[in-house]
């Protein structure tokens, strides 16, 4: 018979991480729970986290923002420091699963999953987040892009768990963008998925922009060349057409049962084609820092 444990604090997780190493960890369960449900996993011993309050919650630190790994993807949502900092990640959310999913999965476990395809991921590598990772002696930190090393292979260490998520606030006056495409339009897996943050100057000339693609390589992949084509310029359709091509150039999608690599290939640049449709923040009534999605 497999043990499950049920700590509730960091203080009884340590020991108990110190007596079984190869624990399965896992808070909503949504994903280790199908896959040991296929026989694709078969830990000796589970540990949930969700009886752990310190690991939830969304809180304001100066310029900071720090998400607790436990928090679920429906708390997330309805915080108004996501909705009103982080839209382009509230966004994301608000696509992921349905609401049963989103009232038990976690961000800490959309990360550690790791999946190219995993919807809070793209908006994390534009806000450039830092993940916290946490053992019984040690505390570290490094940006989420370091974390995610390949699909389902992250940085954790054994005895060690991922914490929370820190974000610098992004200035308001930010375009925050998140769209994804899948093969029905809800409860959808991305096919595709664009994440992207951009500044304009006052005369709507694009000043800053991050932009990061989910489902098109074996981790989020990010286009620096199509980032620096965009400055400088407005996001007309020549501007955004040239910025596409160097994005189908730099990701590397494979072909499965959702999508072959062309489509995937094709569909990573006309999602940044539709960016032109887009309004900008403090422009015809939309507040700085909008959401602007489909």
């Amino acid at each position: 018979m497999r043990e499950v444990h049920l700590p509730r604090s960091l203080e009884e997780l340590w020991p108990l991480l110190d007596r079984r190493p190869r624990a399965a960890l896992y808070a909503g369960g949504t994903d280790l729970l199908v896959r040991m449900g296929r026989g694709m996993e078969n830990p000796a011993a589970l540990v949930c986290l969700e009886r752990i309050e310190e690991l939830k919650g969304v809180n304001e630190h100066g310029d900071h923002i720090h998400i607790g790994s436990c928090t679920t993807h429906s708390r997330l949502l309805a915080h108004p420091l996501v909705q009103r900092h982080l839209p382009v990640l509230a966004q994301a959310v608000k696509t992921l699963g349905s609401p049963l999913i989103r009232n038990m999965g976690t961000i800490g476990g959309n990360l550690c999953t790791a999946s190219p395809a995993g919807d809070t991921l793209p908006p994390l590598y534009v806000l450039e987040a830092e993940v916290e990772l946490r053992s019984g002696g040690r505390v570290r930190r490094m940006p989420v892009r370091k974390f995610i090393r390949g699909p389902g292979v992250t940085c954790i260490e054994e005895g060690e768990i991922l914490t929370g998520i820190r974000v610098k606030k992004p200035a308001r006056d930010l375009l925050h963008h998140f769209e994804k495409v899948g093969r029905r339009n809800a409860l959808a897996c991305a096919v595709v998925s664009l994440a992207a943050l951009i500044g304009f100057s006052p005369d709507g000339v694009v000043r800053r922009a991050a932009l990061a693609w989910g489902s098109v390589g074996p981790t989020v992949v990010r286009c620096p060349e199509a980032e620096e084509a965009l400055l400088g310029q407005r996001l007309s359709a020549d501007t955004l057409q040239r910025a596409a091509a160097l994005v189908r150039e730099a990701v590397s999608p494979i072909s499965d049962l959702r999508a072959d690599e062309h489509y995937r290939r094709r569909v990573s640049g006309n999602l940044l084609l539709r960016l032109a449709e887009r309004p900008r923040p403090g422009s015809s009534g939309i507040p700085p820092g909008c959401c602007s999605s489909k």
